[in-house]
């Protein structure tokens, strides 16, 4: 348990591949800010895609955060093993209206939106349309009792309705305000997935007593999404801090879906820790440009 009035700041990489300088800049500001403010920072496994996750990567996330010297506070958490807590904020916002099921499959989502003329948003992809939003009640319970697979949608319209538009603040931008329409009616679960990021992200900063959250700035646009969540479960809201994101030269994002350069490759090409660090200071001054 955290004293009251403690900052806390967590790190929570995803370990589904080889953790790569974009994870080592997340996990020092996390540390930096907890450490500069006489607080702690705590480490978070957010592992709930079972199918781009393997053991091998977890192992080397720790083997990787231990060459770095990168140290964190009190016990980890692991969201694969809080699906029944999940579970629990699934049916607290069921209870009070705010889920539906959808039975459109991603395939049907885009071609819709692509017919519709409109274009994704931002960082967010393809913003549901609402086709299953207002089927008769009747076909959803037939569909339902038939087993077809589902989804489960917040209805924003309605968290709109029951919360406005609630604030939070951002380091960096200042006093924002959510508008919970502007971004759709997210998932927060499927058959395959008991939860979706959303809503394990808003649970676990509550559970782990999170006070600053530090996170790349592609996550601006989903913090709206949390707030509105965070409103509408009475959880707490921490303190945004959205950092800058490492590019390459070309201005590309480094990120593990597009093979960047990984903190086990550099290791294994001689680096020290200590190069790394340098490496990233220099990357920071540059406005972001790693070229390594």
């Amino acid at each position: 348990m955290q004293a009251a009035g403690q900052v806390v700041t967590r790190f929570a990489p995803s370990p589904s591949g080889p953790m790569h300088v974009g994870h080592l800049l997340a996990a020092l500001e996390a540390r930096r800010l907890a450490d500069a403010l006489g607080g702690s920072c705590v480490l978070r496994v957010e592992d709930i895609d079972a199918r781009a996750q393997k053991p091998e990567w977890l192992a080397l996330m720790y083997e990787d955060l231990a060459w770095l010297g990168l140290r964190f506070d009190g016990e980890v958490m692991v969201q694969t093993q809080r699906f029944g807590v999940y579970a629990a904020a699934l049916e607290k916002l069921r209870g009070i209206g705010l889920l539906y099921p959808c039975f459109c499959t991603r395939t049907e989502i885009r071609a819709h939106v692509l017919e519709s003329g409109r274009a994704p948003h931002a960082t967010l992809g393809y913003l549901y349309p609402g086709t299953c939003k207002y089927l008769p009640p009747d076909e959803v319970q037939a569909r339902l009792a038939a087993g077809q697979e589902h989804s489960w949608r917040l209805d924003m319209e309605r968290v709109l309705d029951l919360v406005g538009c609630p604030e939070w603040h951002d380091s960096y931008r200042g006093t924002q305000r959510c508008v919970p329409t502007e971004y759709g009616d997210v998932v927060l679960a499927r058959k395959e997935f008991p939860t979706s990021y959303h809503l394990a992200v808003v649970v676990d900063d509550a559970a782990q007593g999170v006070t600053d959250v530090t996170r790349g700035e592609d996550l601006f646009d989903a913090t709206h999404i949390h707030r509105a969540l965070q409103a509408v479960l009475g959880l707490p809201v921490p303190r945004y801090h959205h950092h800058t994101l490492l590019r390459d030269n070309a201005g590309k994002r480094l990120a593990k879906r597009d093979g960047a350069r990984s903190l086990q490759s550099l290791r294994q090409s001689g680096f020290s820790p200590a190069q790394v660090m340098e490496s990233l200071a220099a990357a920071l001054k540059n406005g972001g440009i790693w070229e390594i």
